[in-house]
């Protein structure tokens, strides 16, 4: 059985530690600062770090990577198109990687970055998908290297999964993102009540994550670019007709950076 904990790092990030406690062993999603993980090891003594995983290359999520690899011998796994720093292990899509005994499919998902990467574990009561900036509770990354286009499609993928499937993403913006999600669907009431929970946590300063696939199908204007009530918010919106999902996503990502 594996345990996962959010280890907070610089104002809103979260490294995923995963810690198999029958062998005491650990291993990190995105750490983009080392002395968090470094301080539970501290903490803990007798675990090792035996895994690294990395999504993409933004500072924020491989900052802390060399350090914890040199601390540790940890091995690291991160996107084969991608510099990341330390690598041991260069994944491309549809890899496969066993970690803590836990078996993880690598999905490409372009868009926030070219060769940005989510890891996902099939486990059947619990999938698990550790998919670093594309997607987020209630909302997605930037685009910041890839289109409209490649993100639509890598959030397609995503939402494939079973609808069970716990999301860990690797930023604390579910409040922000659900305050956009109610300007797009204000007659929404998953939105509308998500955003009450949501609040209620922030107030006691208690994290939002995981998420779950059904819960962002329910309430992430980004994975409803089908919906004929966010379609028509923003024709509306913009004056103009949006044929396709992807321009409906396209429309919503635009509309999203200058909210």
């Amino acid at each position: 059985m594996i345990q996962i904990d959010a280890l907070p790092a610089f104002t809103d990030n979260y490294i995923w530690l995963l810690q198999d406690t029958a062998n005491q062993r650990c291993a990190v999603v995105d750490p983009g600062d080392a002395a968090p993980v470094l301080a539970w090891l501290e903490r803990h003594p007798g675990w090792q770090l035996s895994d690294i995983l990395v999504t993409h290359h933004h500072h924020d999520h491989v900052g802390g990577v060399e350090q914890l690899k040199a601390a540790t011998g940890a091995r690291v796994y991160g996107p084969a198109q991608e510099h990341i720093p330390g690598r041991d292990v260069a994944l491309d899509d549809n890899a496969s990687v066993r970690v803590l005994g836990l078996d993880f499919q690598i999905i490409a998902v372009p868009g926030h970055t070219l060769g940005h990467i989510a890891y996902y574990c099939d486990q059947p009561e619990t999938p698990l998908l550790f998919c670093g900036d594309t997607l987020f509770a209630a909302g997605c990354g930037r685009l910041f290297e890839g289109t409209p286009e490649q993100m639509h499609h890598s959030l397609e993928r995503l939402a494939a999964l079973p609808a069970k499937t716990l999301v860990y993403c690797t930023h604390e913006y579910t409040l922000s993102n659900l305050r956009f999600a109610k300007a797009v669907e204000p007659q929404n009431p998953h939105i509308a009540q998500r955003f009450d929970d949501v609040t209620q946590l922030r107030a006691h300063n208690r994290i939002t994550l995981p998420s779950t696939l059904a819960l962002e199908k329910l309430t992430n204007p980004f994975l409803r670019t089908t919906e004929t009530s966010v379609k028509e918010k923003l024709d509306e919106r913009n004056g103009t007709i949006n044929p396709t999902p992807s321009t409906v996503f396209a429309g919503l990502r635009a509309w999203k950076d200058a909210f």
